[in-house]
Parts: structure tokens; C-alpha cells; sequence
């Protein structure tokens, strides 16, 4: 049986649907504040549904009992609750996963995290590598799956990129590549990583087919769209003064990932494709979507 952390998120519902096709057990952890509707869609795939929390290690033990493979995608980043933090959630929640999983003889631990290659170092950038070594260290057979940008959440109306209004947020100047990846090309490799033996302990970079700059991405849009998009720059200048003067850790890590946006996160798949032989999605692909998805509703 597979415990999948995280089940009710955009990747952790999208690996048990994933899961569940494929033919796999899953129990699904998720807690009991989670969406109600992301619950019942993640129940409607044949998951078992577990609550618990990573701040609760009595949870996890009872999570993990019968469970020989773990796939984690849950952060603090995106789905905040009281008492959540970076320092409880990805950092403490994770040692005690780990601690947990260990000591219910799990088989194989596959760890969702975020590109190795960080030019600007930040909490969360720190509290996944932390977690990282610690999992290595486990004895556990593992694979770290060091994800690029998501283009379902960097290339949304969340963080400014608008095509219904042809508008687009761009941080820096947007001319370095950036491999941006799909969710779902994640979700389908973590699923396949628990038996490809290749991927075993060791990092395995997660990027889109190509490293588009993010202006690049805008004329895509565009052309697809035929429509001029406006674009409002912020300045690198202005995302350091951001993370200088943070609040909290989560808008520190916000602004460091803003940071190496603007820098640029390029990836080489062709060693994880030699694993992974699989069709990646491309910026196009998913601006094709979007706006069918647009046209489909006007």
C-alpha cells in the first residue's frame, strides 16, 4: 500500500488519481479542515482517506501502519492553517515523517521538493535541503524529485499572469529561461519513480520540455490568443528590498523564489527522460488549454 502526504493539494490529488489508475493501493493523508470537495474527488478514485497532520506524530504512525511506499507533495506554502509554518510544516513535519516511515519499515520514501540549483537562499530553500540530507541519511531507499516552477501556479492569475485580461506579471526582465513544468508531469513521474530502480537515492531534476524566458511565454500566449498582451515588470532591485525587509519566513521564501525567476531555472531533462520516458507538457500545450478552457466559457 502507498501513503500519499498532501492528498487533497494540486499534486497530491492528482498522484492519487494517477495512483489509483495504475492499479495502486493508496491511502490518502489529509486532514480534517481540508477542502471538503477536494476530499470527496480524492475519496471518488477508490482511496482509502486517513486523517492526520505532520505536526501530530501519533497520526503519522497510525497512517503508516501496513504502508511499504510514501510519496509526500504537502508544504505550508500554498495551503496555510493555524499553526502551520514553515518551521512546522516543512522542516519539523517532515524530520517526524521521516522518523515515522523509518520506524514502520517503509520500503521506498519519495520526496517532492523544489530545484537544487537555488541562487537565493530562503527558509523554505533551506528546510527542503535540511529534509533532503536527513532523508538520505534514513537508510531508506528514496528519490528526491527537485521540481521546477509550476506553470499551473506561476502562470496563473495567482501570481499575476493573466491571459483572460492579457495581462502578465513578470519578475525581472524576463529574458533567462525557466523550465516550467507541469503538475502533472510530476505527479506522473513520482508515481513511476516507486519502481523505476534507476531513480533510487538520488535527486532527479523535474522540469518542462524546453526553458522558455518568460517573455517567451508571454508571445506564446499572445500568438495563441491573438491578443497584445500588456506586461508590468518588478524589478529585481525591488524583489530583494521584498526579501530584506520580510515580515515572515513564507514571504522571505516567496521573494527568494521571485528572485531566481528572475535570475532563471533552467533544466536538462535528458538524463531524467532516459528514466522517464514520457511526454512532457510544454508552455504551449498548457496556454492551448487555458485559453480553450477561456473559450469554452465566454
Amino acid at each position: 500500500m502507498i501513503l500519499v502526504v498532501g492528498a487533497t493539494g494540486l499534486l497530491g490529488s492528482e498522484l492519487v488519481r494517477r495512483l489509483r489508475v495504475a492499479g495502486h493501493t493508496v491511502r490518502a493523508l489529509a486532514r480534517q479542515t481540508s477542502n471538503p470537495a477536494r476530499l470527496e474527488s480524492v475519496r471518488q478514485t477508490g482511496a482509502e482517506v486517513v486523517y492526520g497532520d505532520l505536526k501530530d506524530a501519533g497520526s503519522l504512525r497510525s497512517a503508516l501502519a501496513g504502508i511499504e511506499d510514501v510519496i509526500t507533495t504537502a508544504s505550508s506554502t500554498l495551503s496555510r492553517q493555524p499553526g502551520d509554518s514553515i518551521a512546522t510544516v516543512d522542516r519539523e513535519g517532515y524530520f517526524t515523517l521521516i522518523d515515522c516511515a523509518r520506524a514502520a519499515g517503509v520500503r521506498r520514501f519519495i520526496y517532492t521538493s523544489i530545484p537544487q540549483k537555488i541562487k537565493f537562499e530562503s527558509p523554505l530553500s533551506r528546510a527542503k535541503q535540511e529534509v533532503a540530507e536527513y532523508l538520505g541519511s534514513s537508510g531508506m531507499d528514496h528519490t528526491v524529485l527537485a521540481a521546477n516552477y509550476f506553470m499551473e501556479v506561476w502562470l496563473s492569475p495567482l501570481l499575476g499572469f493573466d491571459p483572460e485580461n492579457a495581462r502578465a506579471t513578470v519578475y525581472g526582465a524576463g529574458d533567462q529561461p525557466i523550465g516550467f513544468v507541469s503538475y502533472k508531469n510530476v505527479a506522473e513521474i513520482a508515481a513511476r519513480s516507486l519502481e523505476v530502480k534507476a531513480s533510487r537515492n538520488r535527486t532527479i531534476p523535474v522540469g518542462g520540455p524546453t526553458n522558455p524566458t518568460a517573455l517567451e511565454v508571454v508571445q506564446i500566449f499572445a500568438t495563441l490568443s491573438g491578443r497584445k498582451f500588456s506586461v508590468e515588470h518588478i524589478a529585481a532591485e525591488a524583489l530583494e528590498e521584498k526579501r530584506r525587509s520580510a515580515q515572515n519566513p513564507l514571504d522571505e521564501s516567496f521573494a527568494a523564489l521571485m528572485l531566481d525567476y528572475a535570475s532563471g531555472c533552467p533544466m536538462d531533462m535528458r538524463e531524467t527522460l532516459s528514466m522517464f520516458p514520457i511526454q512532457l507538457t510544454s508552455v504551449r500545450d498548457y496556454a492551448n488549454s487555458v485559453l480553450q478552457l477561456e473559450s469554452a466559457r465566454a
